[in-house]
């Protein structure tokens, strides 16, 4: 059976041969080699409203592209993919409301999101903490250490204030590998092990297993962001985003059933039951498509929207 990511680079082919990429022609280089589905310009790769926009965003506030210093040229970035959704929408405060209220109708304010030095909006990227949190060293937006996809600070209906993350998923699919294991794995454990023994919202006894999901992809991701948040409230005295609640958010392609279905080596179980079974509170954890996620941004968006059918949401 043909893997989403296949089809997913078939149909980007297609589209580039009908010129729908303002005629660039693909056979882009990326990691040494040339693929018919990587853009030979990476402006090409982003929503055209977006181009200078976004390229000054990560340039003034000092944020890593996906795999080097500039834009990929790959279309099958989900960097891209999530900016691409997201970046034409970050400054309009009830598109961002309606963003939130396709999965939860507890918030009824955005605030603008001022570690954002260059043009701060309700929406940021590649968001990271002021202070080492997670016994990373420095943070960096982007590279190294832990990121944030997209970042939407929140208010909730009783008045207190929430980080919602928003962990982006396109055409990833993931090995069985445990990242706990070697000499790099043993310094994940030192990282993180007494994070997760403190954390309220991830279940320690998890870590007893010989098998320990939190060192599985895509578990491990979710762990870090979980673990992120929870430092980011228990510092919010010295945080630039002063939260006192989180929400997390993964955004995946309901056609993407190789990250979705698969059965985990480490549970024995799907993606979403899996991530359930290591969580104490199961309402701060969520999962919803890019298509409905943008469901309710309104008519004003209507050709961001018919750019991400043709782009993203066609199958």
């Amino acid at each position: 059976m043909e893997t989403y990511k296949n089809h997913e680079k078939k149909r980007i082919v297609s589209l580039i041969q009908k010129g729908w990429f303002n005629n660039d022609p693909g056979e882009g280089l990326f990691v040494d080699h040339h693929h018919k589905y990587v853009l030979q310009d990476s402006d090409n790769n982003f929503f055209p409203p977006i181009v200078k926009d976004v390229k000054e965003y990560f340039k003034y506030n000092d944020i890593h592209w996906w795999r080097g210093t500039e834009p990929t040229g790959h279309t099958l970035s989900t960097q891209t993919a999530c900016l691409n959704h997201l970046f034409h929408i970050r400054n309009d405060k009830e598109a961002v409301l309606a963003l939130l209220s396709s999965f939860s109708n507890d918030f009824t304010d955005v605030i603008q999101i001022v570690t954002d030095k260059y043009r701060p909006a309700y929406i940021s990227f590649e968001q990271a903490s002021d202070t080492d949190l997670l016994n990373e060293g420095h943070p960096v937006r982007g590279s190294m250490t832990t990121s944030i996809d997209a970042c939407v600070y929140a208010v909730h209906r009783n008045g207190s204030k929430w980080i919602v993350i928003i962990a982006w998923k396109y055409a990833e699919y993931y090995d069985d590998v445990d990242k706990s294991s070697g000499p790099t794995g043993e310094l994940r454990r030192q990282r993180y092990d007494a994070l997760i023994h403190k954390s309220s919202q991830l279940m320690y006894d998890i870590m007893q297993n010989k098998k320990n999901c939190y060192y599985y992809e895509p578990f491990y991701q979710l762990m870090r962001q979980t673990i992120w948040a929870e430092q980011m409230i228990a510092h919010n005295n010295i945080e630039t985003i002063s939260a006192d609640d989180f929400m997390l958010l993964q955004v995946i392609p309901n056609k993407n059933i190789d990250l979705l279905e698969k059965n985990y080596a480490c549970s024995r179980k799907d993606m979403p039951s899996t991530w359930r079974s290591c969580i104490t509170d199961q309402s701060k954890f969520k999962i919803v498509s890019p298509e409905i996620l943008l469901s309710g941004i309104g008519h004003k968006y209507d050709k961001l929207k018919e750019y991400l059918k043709t782009r993203y949401w066609t199958y």
